[in-house]
């Protein structure tokens, strides 16, 4: 039976939210260029992220992510753009889960943490706010948007070996929200490598609510990314 519907779950007036900015990927198809501090719309990538969650009250304080080479430079645009929370600007691992674990650590005191991607600077406020409301039935919640394409399942010889029905294909996306605790026990217990948050506490049987994205919050990855994500950007900023 799913754990994670408890009462002991449930998101109460005035809980401590923290949030882990995972930053510390290898930037390898991006010829080069660290994503995380490229500039869009004239800012670092990763600033609008941090102000988004600096504009949500929620959130009291914040761990900042970055590969080990980076955390001075991260040291740096926190004090130039001068946030008012607490920002912990601290290295990250050899794998994903491992970066977001060593986040969790400064934000003990947390009872709710949310988990973004760093490179993912399309996030707003009412998304924010949706992945809190959907984390307080279980405990766990992920962003997500319908798929729009046809998916094929390819075997390693690139034959297609199956075709999924669209109804019922979300793609996952961040912010993920979590009770601490819960996310804090499966980075302990869970030792095989994931790519999610979500997929770690799913291993453990907990129930996870997926909650609305945005088809905007795309994860910059390649150079044709930034490209994308300035004109949501700006197209956001005339709004």
């Amino acid at each position: 039976m799913p754990q994670g519907s408890g009462p002991s779950l449930r998101l109460e007036p005035g809980d401590s939210v923290g949030a882990v900015v995972v930053a510390a990927g290898a930037s390898s198809r991006m010829g080069g260029v660290d994503k995380i501090f490229a500039p869009i719309c004239g800012s670092p990538m990763v600033g609008f992220t941090l102000d988004q969650l600096e504009a949500f009250p929620p959130v009291t304080e914040i761990a900042l992510v970055l590969d080990a080479s980076a955390v001075e430079q991260g040291r740096a645009l926190v004090r130039q753009r001068g946030y008012r929370k607490t920002i912990h600007v601290c290295a990250g691992g050899e794998r994903r889960q491992d970066s977001v674990r060593r986040g969790l650590e400064p934000l003990h005191s947390c009872r709710w943490v949310i988990v973004h991607d760093g490179a993912r600077p399309c996030l707003d406020l009412p998304m924010l706010q949706r992945g809190l409301d959907a984390a307080a039935e279980f405990g766990a919640a992920v962003a997500g948007v319908p798929v729009k394409d046809t998916i094929k399942v390819v075997s390693k010889q690139g034959v297609v070996t199956d075709t999924p029905a669209r109804e019922g294909l979300w793609a996952a996306q961040t912010p993920q929200v979590f009770r601490y605790d819960l996310l804090w026990d499966a980075h302990q217990r869970c030792t095989e490598t994931v790519t999610d948050d979500a997929m770690m506490v799913e291993r453990l049987g907990h129930t996870v609510r997926m909650f609305t994205g945005s088809y905007e919050n795309i994860k910059v990855t390649t150079p044709e990314d930034l490209i994308l994500a300035e004109a949501f950007l700006s197209s956001r900023a005339g709004r």
